[in-house]
């Protein structure tokens, strides 16, 4: 994955940024408002600094990286910080595959994230998992990376997707995980596939209280296949404001990162509604 990082150009519009949106919801305490960049991946993979100009235009926060970037060189991922710098940009954590959990491949991931100013290594997926007792050896690499990680003061974690809400073996792999994991290691709850796994995101956040310090803000109406992401936040049938509420008063919420997957909208467009539709929520 090449970019040419020239940053000309865009000085000056970085210096337009729109401000912060201050959460109403919780007392004394700003929830950060940013982007999966999986939204935007294709801009993203075309124009890496023109694509990060463009999300802190639109008002956002803070980014997640995901995938690629974990085969990035140390000093690609230097020359990443500095942008993100000069777009006024924070990234809060990094989607990284569970290859990557291996004592010499984490060791490399984790100077990644250190030089993008991630604190944050939240495994992506389990790989292909298929029973209780694999489930069971996904948490202990997430027992191990938070090993490694806590002097460093970072912390990892665990993206749900559809699957880990699903009943296997006659217990919910989700489950699983965070029975088998230190209560440091976050539980990302990706909103959408949890609902489409017909599981209730409130009852999951009032569950774990204090390890959902991050969601993905993905919406999902009933709809054949994929199709019931093809919508923009707040267009489904999650209760957000009361999700938020909670996941804040109880989940230790710190952080929400909007993900598109894909609409008829072009990803910029549909990036910035959602963040509009996330502030009218915030409200």
């Amino acid at each position: 994955m090449k970019h040419k990082l020239s940053r000309r150009g865009f000085f000056v519009a970085s210096t337009a940024l729109a401000a912060p949106v201050r959460s109403l919801l919780a007392a004394n305490k700003k929830l950060i408002l940013g982007l999966e960049l999986y939204s935007v991946r294709n801009e993203l993979a075309k124009d890496l600094p023109g694509t990060l100009q463009a999300v802190a235009k639109m008002g956002y926060e803070a980014v997640e990286f995901f995938g690629p970037y974990a085969d990035w060189k140390l000093e690609y991922a230097k020359e990443v910080r500095k942008i993100l710098d000069d777009v006024n940009l924070k990234a809060m954590s990094a989607h990284t595959g569970a290859k990557y959990f291996t004592p010499d491949e984490l060791s490399r991931v984790i100077e990644l994230n250190q030089a993008i100013g991630s604190s944050s290594i939240i495994m992506s997926s389990g790989g292909g998992v298929k029973t209780l007792d694999g489930w069971k050896e996904v948490a202990g690499k997430l027992t191990a990376a938070d090993a490694k990680l806590m002097p460093l003061k970072m912390r990892t974690g665990f993206h749900n997707h559809q699957t880990e809400f699903m009943p296997l073996e006659g217990k919910r792999p989700i489950e699983i995980l965070a029975a088998n994991t230190p209560k440091r290691v976050v539980l990302q709850l990706d909103v959408g596939t949890c609902l489409q796994a017909g599981s209730d995101p409130i009852a999951w956040v009032k569950a774990n209280p204090g390890r959902i310090a991050s969601m993905h803000l993905k919406d999902w109406k009933n709809a054949p296949g994929h199709e019931g992401y093809r919508i923009l936040f707040g267009e489904g049938y999650t209760k957000w404001k009361e999700l938020i509420q909670t996941a804040q008063k109880t989940g230790g919420l710190e952080y929400v990162l909007v993900e598109q997957e894909g609409h008829a909208l072009p990803p910029f467009e549909a990036a910035e509604k959602c963040l509009n539709n996330l502030k009218k929520v915030l409200a």
